[in-house]
């Protein structure tokens, strides 16, 4: 692991990635024309293609490299008994206090223990009020009738509907320990304060992981998934002087948890979590086990021995993963001195896999035949890459266009192309430009996206 930063020396901030990210068509404020939405986002057209796009990476990671992992979609509405053996109805708290005099509401493990413990408020000084416990759940009710028989939650995390399937997947796909449940979905939390733009939100999604181990070896596999996690954000290329573990001491650890780390980014904000990786040991199976009646050993068919499995799980949140990816590519790059705007361009190093835009297309002119030329070029190449297309303005300014919405190539069409076949291949990260030929240009784009390096 490389020597990390203390503090965020990035060209990027909050405010510049919210205001870019609608600029530009990724995330907008969910009911904006009433006010909006608290706590709520919608992803706007290269925003899910970038959400897809980090799904489908996590996903191939997941599944599609490991033979022992296999996939899941559990519906988001369980039975309340669930989440009752599961701890949320009782342990799923955050503890709250408000002032009385501004009327602001604080998670009280977030604010100063000074002010805390003489319940100043820390926004205008104001009285606290005692602390109370705050249930993250949204409850709401199944049928006609709004009574305690026909409670049922939004689901607060994915990995309860993993747990109530593992047997089901175990018989019907033949599985033997050790093998994993990968699921990617919605989770809702009734967060006390939803702050720094889609860091902390009301609805999100998940990616996580149960990987189902014998006990004595949880040990073991925790640390080999470490390994493989770590590895997955060096993959995506990601800055690794921004990443760093921490361990959950004492005073962390959730009520199920032997062990647990996360993977934290530093963010513009600071350091913060980016995916956890826990020891849940047995916890899971054994209450669902004792709550629903149901027998959820795991038998070993060679040796006929029964165990409760021991549990590994990566978890990591897919929205908060596009937001790291969103301040890790962000950058200001001077590359003119005319002393105007024009000497400085932004662009988004987004790794070619994740890009929301592979490959735009751009006829130098709109006459003379180029325009066409260029929509059949980006015919050939949209079966394989998502492309855009763009003829309005001068060229400089397309390539800054694209270089803002994170799109490592363009491909340039201009009267040479239509004498000998050529293009202009140029690269978003350096702005260099090679000829390529017509013919040869789908197999250069693979090749470039499968041995893409990140030089900045």
């Amino acid at each position: 692991m490389s020597d990390v930063l203390n503090e965020y020396q990035g060209p990027a901030s909050m405010d510049k990635i919210s205001s870019l990210a609608k600029r530009r068509g990724f995330i907008f404020q969910s009911s904006e024309i009433y006010g909006g939405q608290s706590g709520a986002w919608d992803y706007g057209p290269l925003g899910i293609e970038l959400k897809n796009r980090i799904m489908g990476f996590w996903w191939k990671e997941m599944t599609q490299l490991h033979d022992d992992i296999v996939g899941l979609d559990a519906a988001i509405l369980m039975h309340s008994r669930v989440w009752e053996a599961s701890g949320h109805v009782e342990n799923f708290t955050d503890p709250l206090v408000d002032c009385k005099k501004c009327k602001s509401r604080f998670r009280a493990d977030q604010i100063p223990e000074e002010n805390l413990a003489g319940k100043k408020c820390p926004d205008c000084g104001g009285e606290l009020t005692d602390v109370r416990k705050f249930n993250l759940m949204f409850k709401s009710h199944i049928g006609a009738l709004e009574d305690e028989a026909n409670i049922v939650y939004l689901r607060p995390e994915t990995a309860q509907g993993i747990y109530v399937n593992y047997k089901n997947i175990i018989q019907s796909n033949r599985m033997k320990i050790p093998f994993g449940i990968a699921q990617v979905g919605k989770a809702f939390r009734n967060e006390i304060v939803t702050k720094n733009f889609i860091f902390r939100s009301r609805e999100f999604e998940q990616m996580e992981m149960q990987f189902f181990v014998k006990p004595g070896t949880d040990e073991e596999w925790f640390n080999e998934w470490k390994k493989r996690r770590w590895a997955f954000y060096e993959k995506l290329g990601v800055k690794i002087d921004h990443l760093r573990w921490h361990q959950h001491g004492p005073d962390e650890l959730a009520h199920y948890a032997r062990d647990a780390y996360d993977i934290q980014y530093l963010f513009p904000m600071g350091w913060n979590e980016l995916e956890g990786i826990h020891n849940r040991t047995d916890y899971d199976l054994s209450r669902h086990s004792q709550f629903s009646g149901k027998d959820l050993q795991y038998i070993d068919q060679e040796t006929n021995e029964r165990y409760i499995p021991f549990i590994v799980e990566t978890s990591a949140g897919l929205t908060r993963t596009l937001l790291m990816l969103l301040c890790d590519a962000y950058d200001e790059e001077k590359v003119a001195d005319k002393g105007n705007d024009d000497d400085w361009r932004t662009v988004l190093r987004f790794h070619p896999a994740i890009a929301p835009i592979t490959v735009a297309v751009l006829p130098l002119m709109k006459k003379d035949g180029l325009a066409e030329l260029a929509e059949d070029i980006r015919n050939e190449l949209k079966e394989d890459f998502a492309t855009d297309y763009d003829q309005g303005g001068a060229i400089g300014r397309r390539y800054r266009r694209q270089d803002e919405a994170g799109t490592p190539f363009c491909v340039t069409i201009d009267y040479e192309s239509k004498d000998n076949g050529s293009v202009t291949l140029r690269f978003r990260d350096s702005m260099e430009q090679v000829r390529v030929n017509r013919a040869e240009l789908a197999e250069r784009l693979r090749k470039e996206i499968k041995g893409y390096k990140r030089i900045k």
